[in-house]
């Protein structure tokens, strides 16, 4: 989050404190950098507590734990990785025990992989594409609805799935793969938000576009974002913030109406 946003979070979370915010937890999967730690600040600025998801890199996860604490609201980083089904129940129970009740999941975990097209795609790669992208935000999804659903006598709440342009522009010749699996978000998304919406589950996803974050390094294309912000009619990339600001909104109740949509942050792309 930049220092601008920041200001904006620290006001908005003095003006909130005790506000309808407070005293309810959401959960930010791959949280400790990215697009996930500007979800996880974004949320606390609304007054919300955060936990905050990773898988290897606990000192990353502590800094936007310790960046929401200056803030005013309560942290927890916690290490998971959400292909596991064990380590995704073992995180659940964390957060029960740890933070108040819960009131949002924002499925962010995922990971791309090196451009390549599909006739040289191996059957690991799929595998862990898929496992963590759509697995992963199944199992996080399960374990949300089974503690927000009214059904299930819970108080009702807000999930946000991470989806991608992708899912729309198919990715060809880079990684279809990340697109079939950001595709199926979009699916998984609509056929959930229907299911629950009678049982105060709110149920959204955010489709990011070209976004200056660290992904497109890990996926072995560290220039993408320069190769591509011209063909974006605002001719820039996006900034995690400005995806963040999206997640928390569709998180809160200010979104009480907004169940089953995509929401493009793409700038026009």
């Amino acid at each position: 989050m930049t220092a601008a946003a920041e200001k904006v979070a620290v006001v908005a979370t003095k003006s909130d404190a005790r506000g309808p915010a407070a005293g309810r937890t959401v959960l930010v999967t791959g949280g400790s950098r990215g697009i996930g730690a500007a979800a996880a600040l974004c949320c606390a600025g609304l007054g919300f507590d955060v936990a905050v998801n990773y898988t290897r890199d606990a000192a990353a996860a502590q800094a936007v734990v310790d960046r929401i604490a200056a803030l005013g609201r309560r942290a927890i980083a916690v290490q998971a990785d959400v292909s596991v089904e064990a380590q995704v129940l073992a995180m659940f129970a964390q957060v029960d025990a740890e933070l108040p009740p819960l009131h949002g999941l924002v499925n962010n975990a995922g990971v791309v992989d090196r451009a390549t097209r599909v006739e040289q795609i191996d059957s690991a790669r799929l595998q862990r594409m898929f496992a963590i992208n759509v697995f992963g935000s199944f199992l996080c999804a399960r374990e949300a609805v089974k503690r927000l659903s009214t059904r299930h006598g819970g108080p009702g709440g807000a999930i946000v799935n991470l989806s991608s342009a992708a899912a729309r522009l198919g990715g060809a010749g880079q990684y279809v793969d990340y697109a079939a699996a950001k595709g199926a978000i979009d699916t998984f998304t609509i056929g959930l938000a229907r299911e629950v919406a009678a049982e105060g589950i709110r149920v959204n996803a955010v489709r990011p576009g070209i976004i200056e974050t660290d992904i497109h390094a890990s996926g072995g294309q560290p220039d993408r974002v320069q190769q591509l912000a011209p063909q974006v009619p605002m001719q820039r990339a996006g900034s995690a913030d400005e995806v963040g600001r999206a997640i928390a909104w569709l998180i809160s109740d200010a979104a009480s109406y907004t169940t089953g949509s995509l929401l493009d942050v793409t700038g026009g792309r």
